[in-house]
């Protein structure tokens, strides 16, 4: 039975409600995805990821092909062009199919006669492809990144950036994290070699396996009881540095979607966990979370920036903050990091990162400690925060991570590791 729908079609909604609306893929795609059949839910996903991981290269060729471009009330099928290239460059599909449905999105998008201009422009790609692609080597839209991002990526890392850049355009790995509480890495490992199913364990984090080949979570033995989360690998090294113990009071400071915080209680389930997110949407993610892995936490809505309406006179033996950043690390797992973020959003996140540090730092116990994680690569979020606060405050002391000359641990993204990531521990004397 032939589809009522035009996925190419949809695809295209959804580029466009990033780019001109600046919405998040993940908070526009579950929307989308209930009007369409279940198989067609990964290939929807893949022409949106996939297209806006490679926008600058699309558009390039677009400008060769295209005395103007498509705008105002034409401007969806602006993006419907790019999902079709996109499945021409880095896709299967046969041309045939790619051409027929693409150019069908035109009818579907309500602009049937624009269909020949669809099809004229994706013909005249397949002649032109070999010469466009060496052309495009010549200038900056290789590099898949706004200039912007690059030019802060090439002065952090000078040695790096060309490693760093390539890894953000990858595809990411799927990394999981075994309930203690459950089995043993080792166990697991071996439920997933019975199940056909390839992992390998990463080297620093105790938890943490990557799997060969990305799979879907009801594939994983026992995910339904909570014997295992999908989480990156960097992101769980900050648990393993906040080191929870049973008994303790644990705040958990901008929590959600929760993976951190279930990580923490697996680890020591008999810690009193204090959750707080100020999106009380993302909040119910953190609700959801817990009950999968049959968890509790006392979750609360609140601004990092202002503990005494949320935690009143409460201390905490520790505290992990996983500050509001970027994301720059986490780009080859949402490419549309690189389309919605600007220049200036770096500075006034470092701005908000000093104020819910600042707030934070007096309800901390003397002796306790405090995480600082961030899924950025930016040393204005990272290194140059907490060298920032070290000096503002003698009382704090940097430990297992780096030197106050250059303080805390920065993960770099890996196209066989974890993603970017920046953690500071501190003990406050």
């Amino acid at each position: 039975m032939k589809n009522t729908y035009n996925l190419r079609s949809i695809a295209a909604k959804a580029i466009s409600q990033v780019l001109d609306q600046g919405q998040s893929l993940s908070a526009v795609l579950p929307g989308l995805q209930k009007s369409i059949a279940d198989k067609d839910k990964s290939l929807l996903q893949e022409l949106c990821f996939g297209t806006l991981r490679v926008l600058p290269e699309l558009e390039w060729c677009l400008q060769q092909l295209m005395a103007k471009p498509l705008t105002g009330k034409q401007r969806t099928l602006h993006y419907l062009l790019m999902v079709g290239l996109y499945q021409m460059l880095h896709t299967r599909i046969p041309a045939h199919a790619i051409l027929a449905e693409t150019v069908e999105g035109a009818v579907a998008l309500k602009r049937p006669q624009l269909k020949g201009l669809i099809n004229g422009v994706l013909r005249q790609f397949q002649r032109q492809q070999v010469d466009l692609l060496q052309r495009m080597q010549n200038n900056d839209s290789r590099y898949l990144h706004p200039s912007w991002l690059l030019k802060r990526i090439k002065n952090a890392y000078p040695e790096q950036w060309q490693h760093i850049v390539d890894a953000n355009n990858q595809r990411p790995p799927m990394w999981l994290r075994v309930n203690r509480q459950h089995h043993t890495r080792d166990a697991y490992l071996a439920l997933l070699a019975e199940a056909e199913i390839e992992a390998f364990p990463h080297p620093q984090y105790a938890d943490a396996l990557r799997l060969a080949t990305p799979c879907g979570v009801t594939a994983l033995p026992g995910f339904d009881q909570g014997w295992v989360t999908v989480q990156d690998a960097s992101a769980q090294g900050s648990v393993s540095l906040l080191d929870p113990q049973n008994g303790e009071t644990i705040l958990d400071l901008c929590c959600a979607p929760g993976g951190k915080t279930t990580h923490i209680l697996e680890a020591a389930p008999k810690a009193h966990v204090l959750a707080v997110d100020v999106d009380e949407q993302r909040l119910l993610r953190v609700h959801e979370n817990l009950r999968r892995l049959g968890l509790h936490a006392e979750v609360k809505q609140g601004d990092g920036r202002e503990p005494q309406v949320w935690a009143h006179e409460k201390m905490f033996d520790k505290i992990l903050l996983d500050a509001p950043c970027s994301a720059t690390g986490v780009i080859r797992r949402h490419p549309d990091i690189k389309w919605l973020r600007r220049d200036s959003d770096i500075e006034e996140l470092a701005h908000l990162q000093a104020e819910i540090l600042e707030a934070i730092w007096p309800s901390l116990k003397p002796q306790g400690v405090l995480v600082y994680a961030t899924c950025s690569i930016l040393p204005e979020e990272n290194s140059q925060q907490i060298s920032a606060f070290l000096k503002l405050h003698p009382d704090a002391t940097l430990v297992e991570t780096g030197d106050v000359a250059k303080p805390g641990q920065q993960n770099l993204p890996d196209a066989e590791s974890g993603d970017g990531f920046y953690y500071a521990k501190l003990i406050k004397g």
